[in-house]
């Protein structure tokens, strides 16, 4: 994210990375699952910042899953699961991969960013294996666990919400990714996924500055935390 958005070499300095480990401490979280994993940032600074449980993170590209799994080899408590995306539906889907990694999804960039942001432009497709997040998290929890899931799929956010409805009553908390203003065609925007969580049953805890743009000089995504009260 460097340039245009928050730079993610500096992420473990930002005060929201304290704030969302305390508020994982206070919720007793013992397990996340980081859903679109990218290459590991995620895990990596909440353990630089002082969280010491399990991670299980997921990622559906070939070439970003193995700099992933590479990333948390060292780590006991951190595992990568086999290849997927995560979504509304069992089977296969294909990802449109951006020349930035982090930008790719399954969705089609709205032509308005993509003006805006020529380098997020697609640069390849890969079609990949999805699962719902009710299919596969038996094979993940552990009796007893504590359970925060993170949600950062480029405007998947939605449909990931909709494939964990089997497990909602299991999870205490999520993180989600939303956008402020289109990057997308197709994602929820800020206000739907904001009343999706309330109607889950999940408050606002903590909103993390996300996607700062440069170019229009405007705040493009927020990343929101939610607990169950």
């Amino acid at each position: 994210m460097a340039g245009r958005r928050v730079s993610r070499d500096a992420a473990n300095l930002s005060p929201h990375w304290g704030q969302l480990v305390d508020i994982l401490r206070r919720a007793k979280i013992s397990l996340i699952l980081d859903i679109g994993a990218n290459v590991g940032q995620y895990a990596t600074y909440l353990r630089q910042s002082g969280y010491g449980g399990r991670v299980v993170s997921f990622e559906p590209l070939a070439e970003t899953w193995a700099a992933l799994d590479a990333a948390a080899a060292g780590d006991p408590d951190w595992r990568a699961a086999p290849r997927t995306a995560i979504g509304d539906a069992d089977g296969t889907v294909t990802v449109n991969r951006s020349a930035e990694s982090d930008m790719s999804s399954i969705l089609p960039l709205d032509p308005g960013f993509l003006e805006s942001s020529p380098s997020s432009a697609y640069v390849g497709q890969e079609t990949v294996p999805v699962a719902r997040l009710d299919t596969v998290f038996g094979d993940h929890v552990r009796a007893g666990d504590r359970i925060f899931v993170k949600i950062d799929t480029q405007g998947y956010e939605r449909q990931v919400l909709t494939g964990a409805a089997g497990v909602i009553d299991a999870i205490a908390g999520f993180q989600v990714e939303m956008s402020l203003v289109p990057l997308y065609d197709g994602e929820a925007m800020f206000d739907e996924l904001m009343a999706r969580m309330g109607d889950l049953g999940f408050v606002p805890h903590l909103l993390i500055p996300g996607y700062y743009s440069r170019h229009l000089g405007r705040m493009l995504q927020v990343d929101g935390v939610f607990l169950r009260p």
